[in-house]
């Protein structure tokens, strides 16, 4: 036996094992880095899992602005001549109609991220499990969720805004930008409950379809999209009371048109934080639950 290898066996045979202390501390090393950056983690595992449907992404992104902006710029526009008035102001039905279809774009997309991607993390392909088995807690996966669906909003209504820009929809880009964060605002006032709802089922028999139907249509419908809240009837005006499209499309409205501040902004903002924050709370708790099984 050569030199080195008695050096070698003898460091072998006096090698002391590591105590309890020094595992658990070395373990809690290792799990340091998730607990502090799991959301993140889990943020990053939603935007890479939008590659396998990023063309219909970018076709999304792209292609739906321009569809609707030549909708409604060559066709309803022109044929609706008359000037809409808004609140004291008069625009035009492109201008009064931009700022809603750009909420409805956030809100379309939360539709989409937070019914089905949430469904196939808890049962078709269980990876909020896999998640769970690490040192990433509950509420980071949920919050992972929610940052990874706010991401894909924020190209969509960047994109949108700067359509919206090119087609002479935003009279006042000095303040018009802020719309975005309108958009921002509607779709997670819209979508963190809709996540909730999603983890609180245990199969989609339907129910993301009905969603769709009975909860984002007559939204879109009865929100002020096309025409003053305040030209329907008693009846059905509470639908965009109730509705975030409505409040954000305010807010969008106000900032696009340069009109000062809307007498409710406190009232618009202060109701889509509270969608959004009891979204959160609810969405929590069902994510807590379900992973704990």
């Amino acid at each position: 036996m050569s030199a080195a290898e008695d050096s070698r066996a003898g460091a072998s045979a006096t090698a002391v094992p590591p105590t309890l202390d020094e595992l658990r501390d070395e373990a809690m090393a290792w799990g340091r880095k998730p607990r502090r950056f799991g959301g993140w983690y889990v943020t990053e595992h939603m935007v890479r899992a939008m590659r396998a449907y990023g063309w219909t992404i970018v076709i999304g992104a792209l292609g739906q602005p321009v569809l609707y902006l030549l909708g409604m710029a060559v066709g309803l526009a022109a044929l609706i001549d008359a000037p809409i008035i808004d609140r004291g102001q008069q625009v035009d039905y492109l201008v009064f109609v931009a700022p809603a279809l750009l909420m409805t774009a956030a809100i379309a997309v939360a539709s989409e991220e937070f019914t089905y991607p949430v469904m196939a993390g808890f049962k078709w392909r269980r990876y909020f499990f896999g998640f769970s088995a690490s040192p990433i807690a509950s509420a980071q996966i949920a919050g992972g969720v929610v940052a990874g669906a706010a991401a894909r909003m924020v190209v969509t209504v960047v994109l949108y805004y700067l359509f919206l820009w090119l087609f002479g929809a935003v009279p006042d880009p000095a303040t018009g930008w802020l719309s975005i964060f309108a958009g921002l605002a509607a779709g997670l006032a819209f979508g963190i409950p809709v996540m909730a709802y999603a983890a609180s089922i245990e199969d989609d028999k339907g129910q993301f379809a009905l969603v769709q139907r009975f909860i984002f249509m007559p939204m879109f419908l009865f929100s002020g999209t096309f025409y003053p809240l305040s030209e329907l009837p008693g009846w059905l005006q509470w639908i965009g009371w109730i509705s975030p499209l409505w409040h954000a499309t305010e807010l969008g409205r106000a900032a696009t048109y340069g009109d000062g501040m809307p007498p409710m902004i406190g009232v618009h903002i202060a109701y889509l934080l509270a969608l959004a924050a009891g979204g959160w709370f609810l969405g929590r708790h069902y994510f807590e639950r379900r992973l704990a099984r």
